[in-house]
């Protein structure tokens, strides 16, 4: 076989799916902006504009590299008398490089407008005592396990304990590139089904937990929030956090009067900084309440209706009389249960993504 047939099968263009014409101007209007006399104005609004630079630079800097490096590549493979071992290490760059490239294009499933940025995910526990409590830190310790194997920094910015064990919810942080784009597709109902360490007769006992997954918001007029449509209450935090969060009330609730929907954080050691995360997580929420009235509207308009109850869990989590966790949705499933709970969830999250994407289309 020659070297040139070798290397067409192992490599391919980039083609125009990348769109970088409309990146290359994206990222002229974020130098623009980046160079403005009036940046800090707004530091989160400018922290966001620079972070979207860089990823942009880092995106277009790789698939013109990428580019040139398949183009020597190919013309390198028409040249007759290649030895062995110089067509074999030519075939390896190619398929490294095609690698790289299909991880880029993986990320071309992150088209919303906020796949870039940070999440706040929520875990509530669902109807079952405390089985189901400790079901949902489970799923806690998942995630935060999930956001170190990829690179993601979590904090815990809210969190009401079980009177016995586990938590009747969570809400953690999840900062980095892309963080809301690979974990929306989380949201929704989780089961756990396995013998229960809390009931004597060490009965099989089902649990079902909700997780909820909200962008981090950059541009804070995405929803408007008057302050006189707020009552802000004070009080002393639950968890752990030492003898200053414990003795002071510095914990912050958040409740929207107009819609009741109600946001607190006791993660941080002053009332102002806990202020600042509870209207961060009550943006998040009303953005998201906003979203799901329009899509409501719009099923009702088309006569489509689609039930949100218990029963239509995303995933299911079985440590007896087996284990298996199954993606209800992607039909993806592993007997590595233990893996998936230390945060092992990638190919979860990577099936889900592009199953998502094809109902899209």
């Amino acid at each position: 076989m020659k070297p040139s047939s070798r290397f067409r099968r192992n490599s391919r263009p980039c083609g125009n799916a990348f769109d970088v014409p409309a990146k290359e101007l994206r990222r002229e209007e974020l130098r623009q902006k980046s160079v403005s006399p009036d940046l800090w104005n707004d530091p989160a609004a400018a922290a966001a504009t620079l972070r979207e630079l860089e990823s942009i630079e880092r995106e277009l800097g790789a698939l013109d590299r990428i580019g040139r490096e398949l183009r020597d590549l190919e013309e390198l493979s028409v040249i007759e008398g290649l030895g062995p071992e110089e067509e074999k290490d030519m075939v390896s760059q190619a398929e490294s490089l095609s690698r790289e490239l299909e991880e880029w294009e993986f990320k071309l499933l992150f088209s919303g407008p906020h796949d870039r940025g940070d999440a706040l995910l929520s875990v509530h526990a669902g109807a079952g005592g405390v089985d189901a409590q400790d079901w949902a830190e489970m799923l806690l310790r998942m995630y935060l396990r999930y956001a170190e194997r990829a690179g993601f920094d979590a904090v815990v910015i809210d969190e009401s304990r079980g009177t016995e064990a586990g938590v009747k919810s969570a809400t953690i942080e999840i900062r980095g590139e892309f963080a809301y784009g690979y974990l929306r597709t989380e949201a929704g109902v989780h089961r756990l089904v396995r013998l229960s360490p809390f009931n004597a007769d060490r009965l099989r006992q089902t649990s079902f937990a909700l997780v909820e997954v909200l962008p981090v918001l950059s541009d804070t007029g995405a929803v408007e929030v008057k302050p006189e449509e707020l009552r802000i209450d004070t009080y002393r935090a639950s968890g752990a956090g030492g003898q200053h969060v414990n003795k002071t009330e510095s914990a912050v609730r958040v409740t929207h009067l107009p819609t009741g929907v109600v946001a607190s954080s006791q993660s941080e050691r002053s009332q102002l900084q806990n202020r600042e995360q509870a209207m961060k997580l009550l943006r998040a929420k009303l953005y998201q309440r906003a979203i799901e009235e329009r899509v409501r509207e719009t099923k009702e308009l088309k006569g489509e209706h689609k039930s949100a109850e218990w029963g239509n869990q995303i995933r299911s989590y079985v440590l007896h009389p087996y284990n298996l966790v199954k993606d209800h949705r992607t039909k993806e499933e592993t007997a590595d249960t233990a893996g998936v709970l230390d945060g092992k969830i990638e190919t979860f999250i990577e099936r889900a993504l592009r199953y998502r994407s094809s109902e899209e289309r």
